[in-house]
């Protein structure tokens, strides 16, 4: 039996103190997400059980119990308290998926700071800006990454405290810096957690933009109701779930289902600091027994391009449950898996001004593959035309607006309001993707709002075009943009990346033309297929399609910082 029983149900009459009930959060009671992932799992008699099952990119292996994470993060709390940092003040994350990582950011919190977790990859320019945007009061940092930070921190006069997390007594600390390791220091048994509210700043996230600056989303701490209750009805986890969420901090996901939900349930989980290899994640899932898996597109599609063969070598009987975030899952992608796992993948959707999931597919829940599935219980979900107003047309496309007020939905972009109060209108906050809705209340995904082509008046889903390609045998991963033309305004145009063991020729070109002729309706039919050994993609995943046009038009390519590899 799923936790969510019957959407329908949930979904009629649903209020959001049902979930504030579950966490026994009251209105006069403080809030705080350090305490509600950590002291509370304790207080229940849980702190014995293990909150993490760490594995590095060598294969070594570590365990932590949730009172191991009440102490460390306690730990990292009281150093920062000891260096004058206060509530509010924005605390950056830029450390690998290694442990300190996860002990600091609620480390960070339960002091009352704002954190902001950042990618590991990100180069100087890109850390400055977010820094200096920010106005940073300290970073927790490792010895890999510390030359970056030493490049730039004179610009960054505001900067009170750099951390570097090292067990090494030998390690050379230069002036603001200070070296700290959470397991060697003295235990801090109580400490005295900043009494939140429900409107207190809790986590700072950039996202990147299509132009200039990327823009800090803040989110508040009664973020972790919709957390909470999300990741235990979309994501199905129960008590003795081992978890893997595939999902880096510096990404959204990462935190809202790699940190504050499976743990704000007391749940197991396992991290990896690693990157995509076939072998190694299929091993991890059955060397720890992995029960829930929660992926990309992006790395699903790479999966299947392995192909099935590989599955055959490892036991992946203890999964139950799988969901997919960060792009739409192809329809292909979900009867791929149920084929070689026997399990379908629900595809979620969110994105980091949500905070957390607003459309899903549920367990017990028909998986209409393709299909972005059903609004979440207490969230009021629509598609809009273009003055913003609902769309009564069941099939017709618009943007997907939602109604504001649920509790994880960002209260502002830093230093930007008024590119956040652009977000609203007409009494919706608008995503910028669009879908549409068919009889049965199922969302269908179609594209960013800025990456539908329109050609000759017609607008053509790239996302519906990438979909008919991933079926032929030969193609791994698609990318449909628009490109200009003086008669029809824009036509067809996609990048192929092809499977081992097929080589681009005019041949296959004409192969993949003709398979998908049966698939597309004229006006969705490519004028162009370019082939590429790979295509840009964010560290969250998505496909850049607007990298790939604006390199088509010749047109400044905008904000790179969170390009793969950049």
């Amino acid at each position: 039996m799923s936790n969510i029983g019957s959407y329908e149900e949930k979904y009629k009459g649903f209020d959001w103190s049902f979930a504030r009930k579950e966490l026994g959060c009251k209105d006069s009671t403080p809030l705080n997400i350090g305490f509600y992932c950590s002291d509370r799992i304790c207080q229940q008699g849980k702190g014995g059980k293990i909150a993490m099952i760490w594995e590095g990119y060598k294969g070594e292996v570590e365990k932590f119990t949730f009172d191991d994470l009440r102490i460390y993060s306690n730990n990292y709390a009281h150093l920062l308290k000891s260096f004058g940092i206060k509530e509010r003040e924005r605390v950056f994350i830029f450390m690998e998926r290694v442990p300190d990582l996860y002990f600091s950011f609620l480390g960070i919190l339960k002091m009352g700071g704002i954190v902001a977790p950042l990618f590991s990859a990100f180069g100087e320019e890109s850390l400055l800006t977010r820094l200096e945007d920010g106005n940073a009061s300290a970073i927790i940092t490792i010895p890999k990454l510390i030359k970056k930070i030493r490049r730039i921190k004179d610009q960054l006069p505001q900067l009170k405290k750099i951390i570097i997390v090292t067990d090494d007594e030998n390690f050379k600390s230069e002036e603001k810096e200070t070296s700290f390791s959470a397991k060697k220091a003295k235990r801090v048994e109580k400490f005295d957690i900043f009494p939140g509210t429900f409107e207190t700043p809790s986590v700072l996230h950039y996202t990147s933009g299509t132009t200039g600056k990327p823009k800090g989303a803040l989110h508040v701490h009664s973020s972790i109701f919709a957390q909470y209750l999300t990741t235990k009805w979309c994501l199905d986890l129960k008590p003795d779930d081992i978890y893997w969420c595939t999902a880096d901090p510096g990404w959204v996901t990462g935190t809202s289902y790699g940190i504050i939900g499976p743990w704000s349930l007391g749940i197991t989980q396992v991290v990896l600091d690693s990157g995509f290899q076939v072998g190694k994640w299929y091993n991890l899932i059955q060397k720890h027994r992995i029960t829930v898996w929660y992926s990309a597109p992006t790395a699903i599609r790479l999966l299947m391009k392995e192909g099935e063969e590989i599955v055959k070598k490892y036991d992946l009987s203890s999964l139950r449950h799988l969901c997919s975030v960060g792009e739409p899952l192809n329809a292909e992608a979900v009867t791929w898996s149920k084929k070689v796992y026997g399990l379908p993948f629900h595809d979620t959707y969110w994105q980091t001004e949500t905070g957390a999931i607003v459309i899903s597919n549920y367990p017990g829940m028909e998986v209409r593959p393709g299909s972005m599935g059903k609004p979440f219980p207490g969230i009021v979900a629509t598609v809009l035309d273009s003055s913003y107003n609902p769309i009564n047309k069941t099939g017709s496309a618009g943007l997907i607006a939602l109604k504001p007020g649920w509790p994880s939905m960002f209260r502002n972009y830093w230093n930007n309001p008024a590119t956040y109060d652009s977000k609203f209108k007409n009494g919706w906050y608008i995503t910028g993707d669009r879908a549409s809705i068919d009889k049965n209340g199922y969302f269908w995904f179609v594209g960013r709002d800025d990456d539908v082509i329109n050609t000759a008046g017609h607008l053509v889903s790239p996302f519906e075009v990438e979909s008919a390609l991933l079926e032929h045998p030969a193609v791994a991963e698609s990318a449909a943009i628009g490109k200009p033309d003086p008669i029809n305004l824009e036509v067809v145009k996609v990048f192929v990346a092809l499977k081992s063991g097929f080589e681009k020729s005019d041949d296959l070109e004409l192969e993949i033309m003709n398979f998908i002729r049966k698939r597309l309706s004229p006006l969705a039919m490519p004028q162009e297929i370019e082939f590429v050994d790979s295509l840009p993609k964010t560290r969250s995943g998505k496909i850049m399609r607007r990298l790939l046009r604006a390199q088509e038009r010749g047109e400044p390519i905008g904000d790179l910082s969170t390009l793969e590899n950049d």
